[in-house]
Protein backbone atom coordinates (compact mmCIF):
# COMPACT_ATOMS: atom_id res chain seq x y z
CA UNK A 1 0.00 0.00 0.00
CA UNK A 2 1.29 3.45 -0.89
CA UNK A 3 0.84 6.47 1.34
CA UNK A 4 -0.68 9.59 -0.17
CA UNK A 5 0.15 12.76 1.75
CA UNK A 6 -0.03 16.47 1.22
CA UNK A 7 3.67 16.38 0.45
CA UNK A 8 2.91 14.36 -2.69
CA UNK A 9 1.34 17.28 -4.52
CA UNK A 10 3.78 18.89 -7.00
CA UNK A 11 4.96 22.33 -6.04
CA UNK A 12 7.29 24.98 -7.36
CA UNK A 13 10.68 23.56 -8.31
CA UNK A 14 13.15 23.54 -5.42
CA UNK A 15 15.72 26.32 -5.93
CA UNK A 16 19.37 25.40 -6.23
CA UNK A 17 21.54 26.57 -3.32
CA UNK A 18 24.27 29.13 -3.89
CA UNK A 19 27.70 27.53 -4.04
CA UNK A 20 30.64 29.92 -3.64
CA UNK A 21 34.11 28.96 -4.84
CA UNK A 22 35.88 27.75 -7.95
CA UNK A 23 38.57 25.41 -6.65
CA UNK A 24 39.23 22.18 -8.52
CA UNK A 25 38.10 20.09 -5.52
CA UNK A 26 34.82 21.97 -5.16
CA UNK A 27 34.11 22.00 -8.90
CA UNK A 28 34.63 18.24 -9.06
CA UNK A 29 32.21 17.57 -6.18
CA UNK A 30 29.54 19.83 -7.68
CA UNK A 31 29.85 18.10 -11.06
CA UNK A 32 29.54 14.68 -9.41
CA UNK A 33 26.51 15.85 -7.40
CA UNK A 34 24.72 16.97 -10.56
CA UNK A 35 25.58 13.68 -12.23
CA UNK A 36 24.21 11.45 -9.45
CA UNK A 37 21.15 13.72 -9.06
CA UNK A 38 19.77 12.52 -12.38
CA UNK A 39 19.30 9.00 -11.05
CA UNK A 40 17.73 7.60 -7.93
CA UNK A 41 20.79 6.15 -6.20
CA UNK A 42 21.30 6.66 -2.49
CA UNK A 43 24.14 9.10 -1.76
CA UNK A 44 26.57 9.30 1.15
CA UNK A 45 28.30 12.67 1.62
CA UNK A 46 31.37 12.74 3.86
CA UNK A 47 33.59 15.53 5.07
CA UNK A 48 34.58 17.46 8.16
CA UNK A 49 32.08 19.49 10.13
CA UNK A 50 31.28 22.80 8.47
CA UNK A 51 32.36 21.98 4.89
CA UNK A 52 28.84 22.30 3.48
CA UNK A 53 27.52 18.75 3.23
CA UNK A 54 23.97 20.02 3.59
CA UNK A 55 24.47 22.39 0.64
CA UNK A 56 25.53 19.52 -1.62
CA UNK A 57 22.52 17.50 -0.43
CA UNK A 58 20.19 20.36 -1.38
CA UNK A 59 21.95 20.65 -4.74
CA UNK A 60 21.31 16.96 -5.42
CA UNK A 61 17.60 17.38 -4.69
CA UNK A 62 17.29 20.60 -6.71
CA UNK A 63 18.99 18.99 -9.73
CA UNK A 64 16.93 15.80 -9.58
CA UNK A 65 13.53 14.87 -11.08
CA UNK A 66 12.19 15.05 -7.52
CA UNK A 67 12.83 18.81 -7.27
CA UNK A 68 9.08 19.62 -7.34
CA UNK A 69 8.43 17.48 -4.28
CA UNK A 70 9.46 17.77 -0.65
CA UNK A 71 13.01 18.05 0.64
CA UNK A 72 13.14 17.03 4.32
CA UNK A 73 16.29 17.32 6.45
CA UNK A 74 16.85 15.59 9.79
CA UNK A 75 19.91 15.73 12.04
CA UNK A 76 20.23 12.29 13.64
CA UNK A 77 22.45 13.61 16.44
CA UNK A 78 19.72 15.96 17.68
CA UNK A 79 17.42 13.26 19.05
CA UNK A 80 17.55 10.37 21.45
CA UNK A 81 16.92 6.90 20.04
CA UNK A 82 13.21 6.90 20.97
CA UNK A 83 12.57 10.38 19.62
CA UNK A 84 14.53 9.68 16.45
CA UNK A 85 12.31 6.68 15.73
CA UNK A 86 9.25 8.88 16.14
CA UNK A 87 10.74 11.63 13.97
CA UNK A 88 11.55 9.21 11.15
CA UNK A 89 8.55 6.87 11.20
CA UNK A 90 5.90 8.89 13.05
CA UNK A 91 3.72 7.65 15.92
CA UNK A 92 0.12 6.98 16.86
CA UNK A 93 -1.80 8.82 19.56
CA UNK A 94 -1.24 7.26 22.98
CA UNK A 95 1.73 5.15 21.88
CA UNK A 96 3.91 6.72 24.61
CA UNK A 97 3.76 9.43 27.25
CA UNK A 98 3.25 12.77 25.54
CA UNK A 99 1.86 11.31 22.30
CA UNK A 100 -1.35 13.35 22.37
CA UNK A 101 -2.04 13.01 18.65
CA UNK A 102 -0.96 11.11 15.57
CA UNK A 103 2.26 12.37 14.03
CA UNK A 104 3.46 11.89 10.46
CA UNK A 105 7.13 10.92 10.26
CA UNK A 106 9.75 12.62 8.16
CA UNK A 107 9.93 9.67 5.76
CA UNK A 108 6.24 10.00 4.99
CA UNK A 109 6.53 13.78 4.63
CA UNK A 110 9.30 13.27 2.07
CA UNK A 111 7.18 10.95 -0.11
CA UNK A 112 8.27 11.25 -3.77
CA UNK A 113 10.94 13.71 -2.67
CA UNK A 114 14.28 13.52 -0.83
CA UNK A 115 15.17 13.01 2.82
CA UNK A 116 18.56 14.18 4.06
CA UNK A 117 19.83 12.32 7.14
CA UNK A 118 22.72 14.31 8.57
CA UNK A 119 25.14 12.85 11.15
CA UNK A 120 24.03 9.31 10.37
CA UNK A 121 27.08 7.99 12.20
CA UNK A 122 25.39 8.99 15.48
CA UNK A 123 22.53 6.51 15.01
CA UNK A 124 22.27 3.67 17.50
CA UNK A 125 22.61 0.11 16.21
CA UNK A 126 18.87 -0.45 16.78
CA UNK A 127 17.96 2.59 14.69
CA UNK A 128 20.43 1.49 12.02
CA UNK A 129 18.59 -1.84 11.81
CA UNK A 130 15.23 -0.05 11.43
CA UNK A 131 16.60 2.25 8.73
CA UNK A 132 18.09 -0.73 6.90
CA UNK A 133 14.72 -2.46 6.89
CA UNK A 134 13.10 0.64 5.40
CA UNK A 135 15.79 0.91 2.71
CA UNK A 136 15.17 -2.68 1.70
CA UNK A 137 11.37 -2.61 1.37
CA UNK A 138 10.30 1.05 1.60
CA UNK A 139 7.83 0.28 4.40
CA UNK A 140 7.35 2.49 7.45
CA UNK A 141 5.92 1.33 10.77
CA UNK A 142 4.79 4.26 12.98
CA UNK A 143 5.43 3.85 16.70
CA UNK A 144 2.40 2.26 18.34
CA UNK A 145 0.76 1.21 15.08
CA UNK A 146 -0.32 -2.38 14.45
CA UNK A 147 -1.75 -1.73 10.98
CA UNK A 148 -0.17 -3.05 7.81
CA UNK A 149 2.96 -0.96 7.16
CA UNK A 150 2.49 1.49 4.28
CA UNK A 151 5.17 2.15 1.68
CA UNK A 152 6.69 5.43 0.59
CA UNK A 153 8.90 6.45 -2.31
CA UNK A 154 11.80 8.47 -0.89
CA UNK A 155 15.33 9.14 -2.07
CA UNK A 156 17.75 8.93 0.86
CA UNK A 157 20.82 11.17 1.05
CA UNK A 158 23.01 10.79 4.14
CA UNK A 159 26.02 12.63 5.52
CA UNK A 160 28.58 12.20 8.27
CA UNK A 161 31.89 13.62 9.48
CA UNK A 162 32.88 10.28 11.00
CA UNK A 163 34.91 7.41 9.52
CA UNK A 164 32.18 4.85 8.91
CA UNK A 165 34.48 2.00 7.76
CA UNK A 166 36.44 2.41 11.02
CA UNK A 167 33.16 2.33 12.96
CA UNK A 168 32.22 -0.86 11.12
CA UNK A 169 35.51 -2.42 12.21
CA UNK A 170 34.73 -1.49 15.83
CA UNK A 171 31.18 -2.85 15.63
CA UNK A 172 29.65 0.62 15.99
CA UNK A 173 28.06 0.77 12.53
CA UNK A 174 26.36 -1.93 10.48
CA UNK A 175 28.33 -2.99 7.45
CA UNK A 176 25.20 -3.90 5.49
CA UNK A 177 23.75 -0.44 6.14
CA UNK A 178 26.97 1.19 4.92
CA UNK A 179 26.66 -0.72 1.65
CA UNK A 180 23.05 0.43 1.31
CA UNK A 181 23.65 4.15 1.85
CA UNK A 182 26.97 4.36 -0.04
CA UNK A 183 25.75 3.61 -3.53
CA UNK A 184 27.21 6.96 -4.59
CA UNK A 185 29.88 8.56 -2.42
CA UNK A 186 30.80 12.26 -2.45
CA UNK A 187 33.63 13.54 -0.27
CA UNK A 188 33.98 17.29 0.34
CA UNK A 189 37.54 18.43 0.96
CA UNK A 190 38.18 20.66 4.00
CA UNK A 191 38.67 24.38 3.42
CA UNK A 192 42.41 24.18 4.15
CA UNK A 193 42.78 21.99 1.05
CA UNK A 194 41.00 24.45 -1.23
CA UNK A 195 42.36 27.80 -0.12
CA UNK A 196 41.42 29.44 -3.40
CA UNK A 197 37.81 29.37 -2.18
CA UNK A 198 38.58 31.47 0.91
CA UNK A 199 38.55 34.91 -0.72
CA UNK A 200 35.28 34.37 -2.63
CA UNK A 201 33.67 33.10 0.59
CA UNK A 202 34.87 36.17 2.51
CA UNK A 203 33.54 38.46 -0.22
CA UNK A 204 30.18 36.69 -0.10
CA UNK A 205 29.87 37.07 3.68
CA UNK A 206 30.72 40.78 3.46
CA UNK A 207 28.26 41.25 0.60
CA UNK A 208 25.45 39.58 2.56
CA UNK A 209 26.18 41.78 5.59
CA UNK A 210 25.47 44.93 3.58
CA UNK A 211 28.62 46.63 4.91
CA UNK A 212 31.26 48.36 2.80
CA UNK A 213 34.25 46.93 4.65
CA UNK A 214 37.44 45.93 2.84
CA UNK A 215 40.08 43.53 4.16
CA UNK A 216 43.71 44.50 3.73
CA UNK A 217 46.06 42.19 1.84
CA UNK A 218 47.94 41.13 5.03
CA UNK A 219 44.60 40.26 6.65
CA UNK A 220 43.51 38.21 3.62
CA UNK A 221 46.87 36.41 3.54
CA UNK A 222 46.56 35.52 7.23
CA UNK A 223 43.05 34.18 6.67
CA UNK A 224 44.27 32.10 3.73
CA UNK A 225 47.13 30.66 5.80
CA UNK A 226 44.90 29.68 8.73
CA UNK A 227 43.93 25.99 8.86
CA UNK A 228 40.17 26.52 9.49
CA UNK A 229 39.33 23.49 11.67
CA UNK A 230 35.67 24.60 11.59
CA UNK A 231 35.79 25.11 7.81
CA UNK A 232 33.22 27.37 6.14
CA UNK A 233 31.09 27.70 9.26
CA UNK A 234 34.08 29.01 11.21
CA UNK A 235 35.11 31.35 8.40
CA UNK A 236 31.64 32.91 8.33
CA UNK A 237 31.76 33.38 12.09
CA UNK A 238 35.21 35.00 12.00
CA UNK A 239 34.32 37.41 9.18
CA UNK A 240 31.06 38.42 10.88
CA UNK A 241 32.98 39.00 14.11
CA UNK A 242 35.50 41.20 12.30
CA UNK A 243 32.75 43.19 10.63
CA UNK A 244 31.05 43.74 13.98
CA UNK A 245 34.24 44.95 15.67
CA UNK A 246 35.64 46.95 12.73
CA UNK A 247 36.34 50.62 13.51
CA UNK A 248 36.75 51.71 9.89
CA UNK A 249 36.21 50.76 6.28
CA UNK A 250 39.46 48.77 6.06
CA UNK A 251 40.09 45.79 8.32
CA UNK A 252 43.78 45.14 8.92
CA UNK A 253 45.65 42.11 10.19
CA UNK A 254 45.77 43.67 13.68
CA UNK A 255 41.98 43.30 13.90
CA UNK A 256 41.98 39.55 13.29
CA UNK A 257 41.08 37.22 16.18
CA UNK A 258 44.08 35.81 18.15
CA UNK A 259 43.37 32.31 16.82
CA UNK A 260 44.14 33.50 13.29
CA UNK A 261 47.27 35.53 13.99
CA UNK A 262 48.79 32.99 16.39
CA UNK A 263 48.17 29.79 14.47
CA UNK A 264 48.25 30.80 10.83
CA UNK A 265 52.02 30.28 10.26
CA UNK A 266 51.98 26.83 11.82
CA UNK A 267 48.94 25.68 9.88
CA UNK A 268 51.06 24.98 6.82
CA UNK A 269 53.24 22.47 8.66
CA UNK A 270 52.10 18.84 8.66
CA UNK A 271 51.58 16.50 11.60
CA UNK A 272 54.15 16.49 14.37
CA UNK A 273 56.09 19.44 12.93
CA UNK A 274 52.92 21.51 12.95
CA UNK A 275 52.31 20.78 16.67
CA UNK A 276 55.91 21.65 17.48
CA UNK A 277 55.70 24.96 15.66
CA UNK A 278 52.39 25.85 17.32
CA UNK A 279 53.84 25.05 20.75
CA UNK A 280 56.95 27.12 19.95
CA UNK A 281 54.87 30.11 18.84
CA UNK A 282 52.58 29.99 21.86
CA UNK A 283 55.49 29.42 24.27
CA UNK A 284 57.24 32.50 22.92
CA UNK A 285 54.13 34.66 23.23
CA UNK A 286 53.53 33.47 26.80
CA UNK A 287 57.08 33.74 28.10
CA UNK A 288 57.70 37.17 26.59
CA UNK A 289 54.63 38.59 28.29
CA UNK A 290 52.66 39.28 25.11
CA UNK A 291 49.76 37.14 26.35
CA UNK A 292 48.73 35.16 29.43
CA UNK A 293 47.53 31.55 29.38
CA UNK A 294 43.87 32.28 30.17
CA UNK A 295 43.87 35.08 27.64
CA UNK A 296 45.37 33.15 24.71
CA UNK A 297 45.68 29.38 25.10
CA UNK A 298 42.44 28.71 26.99
CA UNK A 299 40.07 30.28 24.42
CA UNK A 300 42.00 28.70 21.54
CA UNK A 301 41.67 25.25 23.10
CA UNK A 302 38.00 25.63 24.03
CA UNK A 303 37.17 26.74 20.47
CA UNK A 304 39.03 23.64 19.16
CA UNK A 305 41.71 25.69 17.42
CA UNK A 306 44.23 23.76 19.54
CA UNK A 307 44.24 19.99 19.89
CA UNK A 308 45.11 18.00 22.99
CA UNK A 309 48.44 17.16 21.38
CA UNK A 310 49.15 20.87 20.88
CA UNK A 311 48.38 21.63 24.53
CA UNK A 312 50.47 18.72 25.84
CA UNK A 313 53.36 19.87 23.68
CA UNK A 314 53.10 23.38 25.12
CA UNK A 315 52.91 22.12 28.72
CA UNK A 316 55.91 19.89 28.05
CA UNK A 317 57.94 22.88 26.89
CA UNK A 318 56.92 24.76 30.02
CA UNK A 319 57.95 21.87 32.27
CA UNK A 320 61.27 21.60 30.44
CA UNK A 321 61.95 25.27 31.12
CA UNK A 322 60.84 25.05 34.77
CA UNK A 323 62.72 21.84 35.56
CA UNK A 324 59.52 19.83 36.07
CA UNK A 325 57.96 22.40 38.41
CA UNK A 326 54.30 23.20 37.70
CA UNK A 327 54.37 26.33 39.84
CA UNK A 328 57.33 27.57 37.84
CA UNK A 329 55.42 26.78 34.66
CA UNK A 330 52.50 28.89 35.86
CA UNK A 331 54.80 31.87 36.42
CA UNK A 332 56.13 31.38 32.89
CA UNK A 333 52.64 31.34 31.41
CA UNK A 334 51.34 34.35 33.32
CA UNK A 335 48.92 32.34 35.45
CA UNK A 336 48.20 33.89 38.89
CA UNK A 337 49.26 31.79 41.89
CA UNK A 338 45.63 31.64 43.02
CA UNK A 339 44.76 29.75 39.80
CA UNK A 340 47.15 26.87 40.51
CA UNK A 341 44.42 24.28 41.21
CA UNK A 342 42.21 25.65 38.47
CA UNK A 343 45.04 25.18 35.96
CA UNK A 344 45.68 21.58 37.08
CA UNK A 345 41.96 20.78 37.01
CA UNK A 346 41.71 22.19 33.49
CA UNK A 347 44.53 19.94 32.25
CA UNK A 348 43.15 16.87 34.04
CA UNK A 349 39.58 17.33 32.80
CA UNK A 350 40.79 17.42 29.19
CA UNK A 351 43.35 14.60 29.58
CA UNK A 352 46.23 16.98 28.92
CA UNK A 353 48.18 16.45 32.14
CA UNK A 354 51.89 15.88 31.55
CA UNK A 355 53.91 13.89 34.10
CA UNK A 356 56.29 16.40 35.70
CA UNK A 357 58.58 13.62 37.00
CA UNK A 358 59.99 12.94 33.56
CA UNK A 359 61.18 16.51 33.26
CA UNK A 360 62.44 16.65 36.83
CA UNK A 361 64.49 13.47 36.35
CA UNK A 362 66.06 14.73 33.15
CA UNK A 363 66.97 17.97 34.88
CA UNK A 364 68.62 16.19 37.79
CA UNK A 365 70.51 13.84 35.50
CA UNK A 366 71.87 16.90 33.76
CA UNK A 367 73.29 18.03 37.11
CA UNK A 368 70.93 20.91 37.71
CA UNK A 369 68.35 20.66 40.44
CA UNK A 370 67.27 24.27 40.23
CA UNK A 371 64.66 25.62 37.89
CA UNK A 372 65.99 27.17 34.71
CA UNK A 373 62.76 29.04 33.98
CA UNK A 374 63.42 32.49 32.55
CA UNK A 375 61.80 35.46 34.19
CA UNK A 376 58.85 37.00 32.44
CA UNK A 377 56.59 39.97 32.99
CA UNK A 378 53.41 38.93 34.78
CA UNK A 379 50.50 40.82 33.28
CA UNK A 380 47.27 40.72 35.22
CA UNK A 381 44.86 38.16 33.82
CA UNK A 382 41.78 39.76 32.25
CA UNK A 383 38.91 39.94 34.73
CA UNK A 384 36.49 38.29 32.33
CA UNK A 385 38.76 35.29 31.94
CA UNK A 386 39.60 34.97 35.64
CA UNK A 387 35.96 34.17 36.34
CA UNK A 388 35.88 31.24 33.85
CA UNK A 389 35.02 27.83 35.25
CA UNK A 390 34.88 24.43 33.59
CA UNK A 391 31.29 23.24 33.96
CA UNK A 392 31.35 24.04 37.67
CA UNK A 393 33.15 20.78 38.48
CA UNK A 394 36.22 20.14 40.61
CA UNK A 395 38.75 17.72 39.22
CA UNK A 396 41.72 16.03 40.88
CA UNK A 397 44.76 14.49 39.29
CA UNK A 398 45.01 10.69 39.50
CA UNK A 399 47.85 9.54 41.72
CA UNK A 400 48.48 13.01 43.13
CA UNK A 401 47.75 14.45 46.55
CA UNK A 402 45.20 17.18 46.91
CA UNK A 403 47.92 19.79 46.67
CA UNK A 404 48.85 18.55 43.20
CA UNK A 405 52.33 18.34 41.69
CA UNK A 406 55.01 20.78 42.85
Amino acid sequence: MRVVTGAEAPRQKYAEPEIVGASTALTRVVAMARRVAAGNAKVLITGESGVGKDVIARLIHASSPRARFAYVALNCASFSEALLESELFGHRKGSFTGAHRDKIGKLQLAHRGTIFLDEIGEMSLRMQAMLLRFLENGEIQPVGSDAAPPSVDVRVVTATNRDLPAMVAKGEFREDLLYRIRVAHLHIAPLRERREDIRPLIARVIDRSGQSAVLSEPALSALEAYRWPGNIRELQNVVEQMLTMADGLEIGADQLPPAITCLAPASLAPGRDRRRRIADDLFEKLTTGQFAFWELVYPLFMSRDLTRADLRQLVGKGLTASGGNYRGLLRLFGVPDDDYKRFLNFLASHECTVDFREYRSSTRSAGSGASTAPARPRPAAPLGLRRCHFRGRVWSLPGQEASGPP
